[in-house]
This record gives C-alpha cells, structure tokens and sequence, in this order.
C-alpha cells in the first residue's frame, strides 16, 4: 500500500438525486495537523494529508525565510504516528513560542513578505511553448491519482526540462508548493529554469512562494487573482493560467511564449 492509498479513507455515506436517496460509499482524503518544532521549540501547526512530511516541513521552514538551504539543517525526524517534525538547525538558536503559526488547509499565510518582491534573474532564452504547457497539464491531471479518487486535493507539480519530475497532492494547495520546495531543497535542485504547475487558483501568497523558490514560470488549471498577476509582472515570472480544452491565459510576459 502506497502513502496516498494509506491517506484515503472509505466512508458509508447516502447519496440522492431529486426523487430518491440510497446509501452508498465513498472515498475521502484524511487531514492531520502536522507540529512542526525546530531546535526544540513549536514553530508551526500545518492542516494537512500526511503524507511527505519532510518536505512539507523543510519546505515550510524555506518559504517562511528560517532556512536558506539544505546546509542548515542538522537533522529532521519524522514522528509518522504522531505527525509531528522535529528539526534541528545547525544554527541553535531557539523561536519565541509567541510566533507559533496555525495553518489551515486554506493556507492563507498573510501578506508580511510580499511586498518585499523583486524581479527574478530569467536565463536567456528560457521561453515555453504553448505545446509544452497543454502537455505538462495534461500529466498533471491525470497525475493526480487521490483527487480523482477523492475530488478534494489539490495538485502541484515541479518540471524540468520540459516533464513532470515530482507530483505532490494535499488538501491544501499552498502545502504542495512547499512539499514541491522541500522536495527542491532536499534534492539540491537547481530550479531557474524549473515550472510549476498547480491545479489550483493562484493568489499573492501562491506567487510569494514561487518567487522564494526562484522559479520564473507558474502554469495553472484554474485562474489567478488580480494581486496575483500583478506581482507576477513585477517578479518577471511568467503565469499562465486557466489551461484547458487546449487554450490558455497568459498574464504577465507573454514574450517568454513560442506558439
């Protein structure tokens, strides 16, 4: 049995239409809470599926600007039964417990850092074919093998070199961006010229994460918020979004697109 089978649960529930209800049964995801404490000290309550936790946490601790690299964590243990990350810096210093963050799903984080972006360095020449970015969609749907069973994950996914290397599914969508980045991070994964691409809407917070990671492309399956094409045209970040039935949005730098 797979991570992903151990997160889905099967439920006797009823189903109806207009003139008639049945019991019957279906598939959900779970949700935890992972702790993550780093030297000691809880730093963060994440809603989450509970899956991939050492990303999730490493991840975590990169967007939030606590590390800037793999090199600076000791060790991570992993408490699967608990939910619980326990990291150790090689940097001793401890947190405030006054700055303990609880995360819902949602992943709504705040806006402290946003304001703080700055145009990414693009290599030359890194340009996306609209060809490329309906394939690499493609891969991420028919990837995303718990919410076809369940309907209630997102999905994101880190490409290079034009295909999918890692595909990451969690209740919530901010979640697969930083399990995407820990994955990064922990593989030591050079990404200015990497895609991400997510099922999901994408918001200013979505855009921040990206940015942090130093990924200068964003493909969605659904739409961005005005903030977030915004931001992506003062980050020079590429954003394509509401890709579907072969057709697309670009947002922000379409110059970066080969028909």
């Amino acid at each position: 049995m797979t991570d992903s089978d151990k997160i889905i649960k099967k439920l006797k529930i009823y189903s109806a239409d207009g003139a008639s209800m049945a019991r019957s049964s279906a598939k959900v995801i779970q949700e935890v809470t992972l702790a993550i404490d780093v030297n000691g000290t809880p730093l963060a309550n994440i809603a989450c599926a509970g899956i991939h936790l050492e990303e999730l946490a490493s991840g975590f601790l990169r967007s939030e600007k606590i590390i800037a690299g793999c090199g600076e964590i000791e060790n991570i243990e992993i408490n699967k039964n608990k939910c619980s990350a326990n990291v150790t810096l090689k940097n001793k210093a401890s947190f405030p417990r006054a700055s303990v963050k609880n995360i819902a799903s949602s992943g709504a984080r705040g806006k402290s850092n946003i304001n703080m972006l700055t145009p990414l360095s693009v290599p030359a020449g890194f340009t996306i074919k609209t060809s490329l970015a309906l394939k690499l969609m493609d891969n991420l749907l028919n990837g995303s093998s718990v919410h076809n069973q369940t309907g209630g994950t997102h999905c994101s996914a880190l490409a290079l070199r034009n295909k999918i290397v890692a595909l990451r599914e969690d209740i919530g969508r901010h979640n697969t961006i930083d399990m995407l980045g820990g994955y990064a991070l922990l593989q030591k994964i050079n990404l200015h010229r990497a895609i991400i691409l997510t099922t999901g809407r994408i918001s200013s917070e979505i855009v921040y994460k990206v940015w942090n990671l130093g990924i200068p492309v964003i493909i969605s399956h659904s739409a961005p918020t005005a903030n977030a094409v915004e931001l992506t045209r003062r980050a020079n970040i590429l954003l394509i979004g509401y890709v579907r039935k072969g057709k697309m949005n670009i947002y922000s730098h379409e110059r970066r697109i080969i028909i």
